[in-house]
């Protein structure tokens, strides 16, 4: 696979994408559904998309003196496998002491070691890495020597035993400047295990590099005063105030010791996108409820936006009383939107859904929240606000069946209408890559490019959306992020996939639906040594949870989605699509996506397959060559 080169960057510039090139904006839904969504559209838990980590990534830093670097390298099943990145890896010499003083010199680790890349598609950084078996658990010493290299600090990532791993997350997304930003960590047993673990944190710190490149590092605390629980419960928190926006990156350094007494450590790397608040609700209590010129209500949020030409994600539940005054469910309601030029952020609604609710008046809006539309951090928010309806309010019918108008809006018409012309099947490729697909095994189809770009998943779908205009209606056939943008496509715009006929409108192979960790660890990375295209907060597994917050259940219902994973060949080897990825990724995995983060609620899961990787350049084959699979897809694609 051919790797872009490296280039020097600063954290900040590895979060936030290049600006898109000037396009027609697409058409908004109007977003609504029924109760049953409620759950799966709030704020997610962050617990729930924790990093579970057996490894840690450490920096190297040699002393001026040339005295070399040294860490203690605990060693917990009698092996060992670590990468080493310094941007120059040939000239640094390493060695490994034992706890009792056994010696493996740097000719015999160099004669082992074989270099390698740390990926995410295009975007990678080269290492070597190490293997060496037959080791005695316990604290061994790994000492690194620059040699004739000029290069004097970098990174060492070290793989433990999977039976403990440190469970960390951000306890909120409330990220703005000025707010406390808190992380919180435990160290346990396998996210997979049944029992609980004796495993312990005995120290930890949260090391935060700011978009300026600088670093500061906390001590954190099981006191129970550090968004950590209660204390002495061995959640260790630590917290930070974001002075400016752009990417910070938190990462949890823990050491402690596993159920068998033995000396670990481990780190998890977060990516935590600060914006500016740049919009904020101007009353905290009502909500002017206009009719519009199709029949629908629209509730008027009244807000002071600083970015006139900014759309935003806006969630809310609609509430009345049944006919003896208890509160009555009756819908969400939100989709993309953004402020007129009277300052009010209308959400289209329609009435039927109050008849389906048999609900009666007075109405509210509960849980509004309001949030940026490239990473979903909520910019404004309240519990309760009144909807204030027009007298004489005439409630439609609700029919039978939920209707796609009650869904999504009335269809564009006239000179908004789609006005391309004839049917395709896009192919669409993923994060920081190009066209994968072979295009001959497909018919009627078209590849969408955007190569080796960073794009969220918002603006992913905004290009895709203005290249697929060019047809009245189109299905997708998507590869890793390219799934994810399609269906973002489909839930917030109006496009050509809302015209298409045939079974399957989206396909997907190897999108990570829940994130991936690699988007932590490559922007840890990325900010000492520059990575090509940058880390990407949609792809993280906080930052994915955060977006399927907003994505319903009859949109998922869209996706056929595939996942793969290395081909197993012995028990006793260690088995991999990237060996470098591997030392972080929890199997199965194809090397970039953990199959069990690749699983999309509510979506259809077409099955897995083992034998294929990611992409190119991994141990097996592409999982965009298999053309069996190609052949089925494009058989059933919607077009």
């Amino acid at each position: 696979m051919t790797r872009s080169p490296l280039t020097l960057a600063v954290v900040s510039t590895l979060l936030f994408a290049a600006p898109l090139a000037a396009v027609a904006d697409p058409i908004p839904k109007q977003l609504s559904g029924p109760p049953e969504e409620f759950a799966q559209m709030r704020v997610p838990d962050p617990a729930e998309s924790a990093i579970y980590s057996h490894s840690a990534l450490l920096p190297v830093q040699m002393s001026e003196r040339g005295a070399g670097w040294q860490m203690a390298l605990p060693v917990e099943n009698g092996k060992v496998r670590f990468l080493v990145f310094s941007g120059n890896n040939s000239d640094w010499q390493l060695q490994l002491q034992s706890p009792t003083g056994r010696r493996i010199a740097a000719a015999e680790l160099g004669a082992a070691s074989k270099p390698t890349d740390f990926a995410l598609e295009e975007a990678s950084v080269p290492a070597s890495y190490y293997a060496v078996e037959g080791l005695e658990s316990g604290t061994w010493t790994l000492q690194i020597d620059a040699g004739a290299s000029r290069s004097q600090a970098g990174y060492v990532l070290l793989e433990g035993d999977e039976n403990t791993e440190l469970l960390s997350y951000p306890t909120h997304r409330r990220q703005l400047i000025g707010e406390r930003l808190d992380v919180v960590a435990t160290l346990g047993g396998s996210r997979n295990a049944k029992q609980g673990s004796t495993a312990r944190i005995s120290d930890a710190t949260l090391r935060v590099t700011g978009p300026d490149g600088s670093v500061r590092s906390y001590p954190m605390f099981d006191d129970g005063m550090h968004a950590d629980a209660q204390a002495g419960d061995g959640i260790y928190g630590a917290g930070f105030v974001a002075g400016q926006s752009g990417s910070y990156l938190a990462q949890v350094v823990a050491n402690g010791t596993n159920a068998d007494g033995l000396k670990v450590v481990r780190t998890a790397e977060h990516v935590l996108p600060v914006i500016d608040a740049s919009l904020q609700l101007r009353s905290a209590a009502a909500v002017n409820v206009s009719t519009r010129a199709d029949g629908r209500y629209s509730f008027d949020v009244p807000v002071a936006a600083n970015k006139p030409d900014q759309h935003y994600r806006a969630y809310a539940e609609v509430w009345g009383r049944d006919g003896s005054g208890k509160p009555v469910a009756i819908a969400w309601v939100g989709g993309m939107v953004a402020p007129d030029k009277d300052g009010k952020l209308g959400l289209g609604f329609d009435s039927r859904w109050i008849s389906r609710a048999k609900a009666q008046g007075p109405f509210e809006l509960r849980d509004l929240r309001i949030e940026d539309p490239d990473h979903f951090v909520t910019l404004a928010s309240a519990r309760t606000l009144d909807l204030q309806m027009p007298q004489r309010s005439q409630f439609a019918a609700a029919p039978a069946e939920i209707t796609e108008s009650m869904r999504m809006g009335p269809r564009p018409s006239g000179e908004n209408a789609l006005k391309g012309v004839g049917s395709r099947l896009i192919l669409v490729h993923g994060y920081c890559s190009g066209g994968v697909w072979p295009a001959s095994q497909f018919s009627s189809a078209s590849t969408f490019l955007d190569v080796n770009q960073n794009r969220s998943h918002d603006q992913f779908a905004r290009l895709l959306q203005s290249y697929g205009s060019t047809w009245n209606s189109f299905g997708t056939i998507a590869h890793s992020q390219g799934g994810a943008a399609s269906l973002h496509l489909y839930t917030y715009y109006w496009s050509g996939l809302d015209n298409a006929t045939g079974s399957r409108l989206i396909q997907s192979v190897g999108t990570p639906y829940k994130g991936t960790n690699l988007a932590g660890i490559l922007a840890t990375l990325g900010s000492w040594f520059g990575v090509g295209c940058g880390t990407n907060d949609n792809l993280s597994y906080s930052g994915a949870s955060a977006w399927l917050a907003g994505i319903p259940t009859s949109s998922r219902a869209k996706v056929n989605y595939y996942t793969t994973s290395f081909r197993t060949t012995n028990w006793w080897t260690n088995d991999y699509c990237q060996i470098a990825t591997d030392l972080v990724l929890s199997d199965p995995e194809d090397g970039t996506t953990e199959q069990a983060n690749g699983q999309l609620s509510g979506g259809v899961n077409r099955g897995h397959t083992t034998g294929q990787c990611h992409t190119s350049g991994m141990r097996d084959p592409a999982q965009y060559l298999d053309s069996s699979r190609n052949a089925t897809m494009n058989a059933n694609a919607a077009r």
